[in-house]
């Protein structure tokens, strides 16, 4: 029965691997299992031979698109057509699926018997007469017309191939990883990355990482700082720019430089108040630590400082940590005659919650936080010599919190208050070999204000207002 279907239009899913043919029916051998294909099409496209056979073992899918002989067949009153017997391997003796062609046919009387097909890989047989009833219910039955959209969408191909387990080393063999990583590398020579030429005359491609710039600019200059006068020491960013030291006189030149183009020393004052109060808030904690659901464990400050301008900053800084809910406590003596910019300085800071004492007695025995030493003063060395600033040095260095000294003078020696860190401003002045990590404040002096005392400057401080230095 298999000469019957000769001349059928059928399509074959023949699977990943082989992929879908479409042809006229040529022969049938239900003894070899084959069927083959005259004029076929390959995924779409006409093959290059006329003919192509198929086992039974390499089909999926076997769908009739155009069934000639059963148009034929039943409009000459001969009959309905039967199946050909053509069963893949696997599922022999098996129920199969159904499909059901829609034969033309010029008597109002004919019906077509549903051609039954075996697919490989399910496991769902339906009867022939369950079959039949869909069909007569397709072609107008006692049931009524069902709608083409409501066919497909209930129909049986819904459940095909269901139980039909993913070969994944198959499909993962069909994904070549080397050809793919190479192109990633730039190795693969179809790939569109930038080829140059190497001494040799052979082409290389060129491949960067993701944090590589692929523009090509200019070579990166570490050293944008010269100084006229150098302090011996050197300094270097995280990102690798030299900061070279300068001598305190260079530096007091700098500042007057700045005060004659309106950089004031009020303004100064607060610069450096709001730069260092920030880096203190963070040495605390920052949002871990100050946060209005931790008002019970508030940080406690000390400030010493002593009646001079770095007093004075030290001051603005502490009126900007208490205005941030923080504990400080200002230790100040007041036995020496203050003079401006301290008492203007200390006049604002009495408006805030921060706390005054002018001995050391009065700080407080708990544990605290930081300790802010600002008691040094760069024009008056004599200071260190008098009993009220050996007692706040001398508190210090026994106490077990860190401290933070603010704009630190030069030493031959050693720091007479051991720091944990130390903040310089504009540019770092030559501080004697310490622990203390020193980090650099910038103080707002404009580029061409570096220029007129001779320094060539290009500002290292990137997006930040402090930056931490390293020994070059």
């Amino acid at each position: 029965m298999a000469a019957e279907w000769l001349g059928s239009v059928v399509s074959i899913n023949c699977g990943w691997t082989l992929g879908i043919y479409q042809g006229e029916v040529s022969s049938v051998d239900h003894v070899s299992q084959t069927i083959s294909l005259r004029q076929p099409f390959h995924n779409g496209i006409r093959c290059p031979v006329p003919e192509v056979t198929f086992s039974a073992m390499d089909i999926k899918e076997l769908k009739f698109l155009d069934i000639q002989n059963t148009v034929d067949k039943s409009s000459s009153g001969q009959g309905a057509a039967t199946e050909p017997s053509f069963t893949p391997p696997g599922r022999r003796g098996q129920g199969g699926r159904t499909n059901h062609p829609h034969a033309a046919s010029s008597s109002s009387h004919a019906s077509t018997t549903p051609v039954t097909i075996l697919h490989r890989g399910s496991s769902n047989s339906r009867g022939a007469s369950q079959a039949t009833k869909k069909n007569s219910v397709k072609n107008g039955g006692a049931g009524g017309p069902l709608r083409p959209k409501d066919d497909e969408c209930f129909g049986d191909e819904t459940d095909e191939d269901l139980d039909t387990d993913f070969d994944f080393e198959g499909n993962l063999a069909l994904f070549d990883k080397a050809a793919v990583f190479s192109q990633i590398d730039g190795t693969n020579s179809h790939s569109n990355r930038a080829q140059h030429h190497s001494t040799a005359g052979e082409q290389k491609s060129l491949s960067y990482r993701h944090d590589e710039n692929i523009l090509e600019g200019e070579p990166v200059v570490y050293r944008q700082i010269t100084v006229p006068q150098h302090g011996g020491k050197e300094y270097c960013t995280d990102s690798g720019l030299v900061v070279p030291s300068v001598p305190y006189e260079l530096h007091k030149r700098l500042l007057a430089a700045a005060e004659c183009w309106g950089l004031s020393l009020e303004r100064r004052l607060e610069t450096i108040g709001v730069c260092s109060s920030q880096m203190a808030l963070t040495l605390l904690g920052g949002p871990n630590r100050l946060t209005p659901k931790n008002v019970h464990q508030k940080p406690t400050v000390i400030l010493l400082c002593g009646p001079h301008i770095q007093g004075a900053q030290g001051i603005s800084c502490g009126r900007h940590l208490a205005n941030h809910e923080v504990e400080v406590i200002l230790f100040l003596p007041n036995f020496v005659k203050m003079q401006e910019p301290v008492t203007s300085e200390v006049t604002l800071y009495s408006r805030t919650s921060g706390k005054q004492v002018a001995s050391i007695k009065d700080l407080p025995e708990s544990p605290i936080d930081l300790v802010i030493n600002c008691l040094d003063c760069h024009e008056n060395r004599l200071l260190k010599e008098q009993s009220w600033y050996k007692s706040a040095a001398d508190w210090a260095n026994q106490n077990r919190a860190p401290v933070l000294t603010i704009d630190p003078t030069v030493s031959e020696t050693h720091q007479t208050v051991e720091a944990k860190w130390t903040l310089s401003l504009g540019l770092p002045l030559p501080l004697a070999e310490a622990e203390s990590r020193v980090y650099l404040c910038d103080i707002g002096i404009p580029k061409q204000v570096f220029q007129e005392v001779g320094i060539r400057y290009h500002s290292p401080f990137g997006c930040k207002f402090v930056i931490p230095l390293h020994s070059a």
